[in-house]
């Protein structure tokens, strides 16, 4: 098999960049160790910055997104049983959209299928060959058959555990990392969502989040131990925290029960690897970075991986110079990094540490009344939320 550009991995990133090549009348071959019905089916978060939504839009596989989008012009923060609402269109002219990944993943697999770009599920023994060469390759089984993929570009789309940033060898890579001291409980519930926005709380027991699905399924989250026994978690117990966190001074209960569909813990982490590439293979996505949920970005930054990436190989593939693609991984890392620093500190300012003898919870509590009440604070709070510009060189406004 010969194609311009391999892309392993058919989560987001990988079905975003085969989706812009095709535009660009570029050749990619998507690889997927998955099935279809999994990455279809398997429930994600979907909290879409403004410029996520935009290239969606522009591309045209964003009609259900707005059909079916929940989108969103603000959020509020709530401690000392108050809430205080960031009004993110006022400050910044931009939104955000609740959309499950799992959807972005099925227009992206239906806008493939229907120009007939190849999408192999089910692949396996996967594995990269001579990637610091001219000639990279892939070899797998599929359908009970050995082949080899040659390709001019390797594209790592391949998420946290896959195999592409494991092939490249030991000493080229720096990763960054921090393990946080806690954990997220997570719920799906068949209720009306506590509010029509987003609701992070702090709380001396712990952070909580409210969110939603849809108008009639609730998301929400509890912070825990990251060595949690999800079976101590009986309903009623997750019901009785969720109201104790989420408690108004007003008395008023906007947590709404209903029966619970899912539950799962998630643990917690900030993960970066430098360089973002190795020769002719360049990880995106999760292969690169892990980010706390707590700032929403770990969909879009893949996402603005991906546009960076594709622009460059649109140059690279129509023999314009390799200039871009040797700048990718500069270019992608420097917007990373912001959403590490957005991430952490919104992290650091919501959950509740081990250990603290409240100097911590005086000092979050303050730092959540300066960003309520600081219209400055506010509008960094903001921009940061709807997503920073693709470019550090691009205007603020872009």
């Amino acid at each position: 098999m010969r194609t311009q550009v391999g892309i392993v991995g058919a989560g987001p990133a990988g079905l975003l960049l085969a989706h812009l090549l095709h535009l660009a009348g570029i050749e990619s071959v998507v690889l997927e160790s998955r099935s279809r019905a999994y990455v279809e089916e398997r429930v994600r978060a979907g909290l879409l910055e403004q410029g996520t939504v935009d290239v969606l839009t522009e591309t045209g596989v964003g009609d259900r997104l707005h059909r079916e989008g929940l989108p969103h012009s603000g959020i509020e923060l709530r401690f000392d049983g108050q809430g205080h609402r960031i009004d993110l269109q006022g400050l910044t002219g931009r939104r955000v959209t609740i959309y499950g990944q799992q959807e972005v993943v099925k227009d992206l697999i239906a806008a493939r299928l229907s120009h007939g770009g190849p999408l192999l599920f089910e692949v396996a023994d996967t594995a990269v060959h001579d990637a610091d060469t001219e000639h990279p390759s892939i070899s797998f089984l599929h359908d009970g058959q050995a082949r080899v993929l040659r390709c001019d570009v390797i594209a790592g789309c391949d998420g946290f555990h896959g195999i592409c940033r494991d092939s490249i060898p030991a000493g080229v890579l720096r990763a960054y990392e921090r393990v946080y001291p806690f954990a997220w409980l997570g719920i799906l519930a068949a209720a009306r969502p506590a509010s029509h926005e987003l609701i992070y709380a702090r709380h001396e027991r712990g952070f909580a989040l409210a969110t939603m699905r849809s108008e009639t399924l609730a998301r929400h989250y509890l912070q825990c131990r990251p060595d949690e026994d999800i079976a101590a978690w009986s309903d009623d117990r997750i019901w009785a925290e969720l109201h104790a966190r989420m408690a108004r001074r007003d008395g008023v209960a906007q947590v709404q029960e209903g029966p619970i569909l899912q539950k799962g813990i998630t643990g917690m982490r900030s993960f970066v690897v430098e360089p973002m590439r190795h020769g002719r293979l360049f990880l995106a996505g999760d292969a690169a970075h892990i980010v706390p949920p707590t700032g929403a970005k770990g969909m879009n930054l893949a996402v603005a991986d991906i546009r960076v990436l594709a622009r460059a190989l649109e140059a690279f593939c129509h023999g314009r110079g390799s200039a871009l693609l040797d700048a990718y991984s500069t270019t992608a890392l420097a917007r990373v990094w912001k959403a590490q620093r957005f991430s952490w500190w919104m992290t650091s300012m919501l959950h509740r540490f081990d250990g603290d003898d409240g100097f911590e919870h005086r000092l979050q509590l303050a730092e959540l009344d300066y960003v309520c009440r600081s219209p400055a604070a506010s509008l960094t709070l903001a921009e940061n939320y709807v997503g920073l510009p693709l470019s550090l060189g691009a205007s603020w406004a872009a």
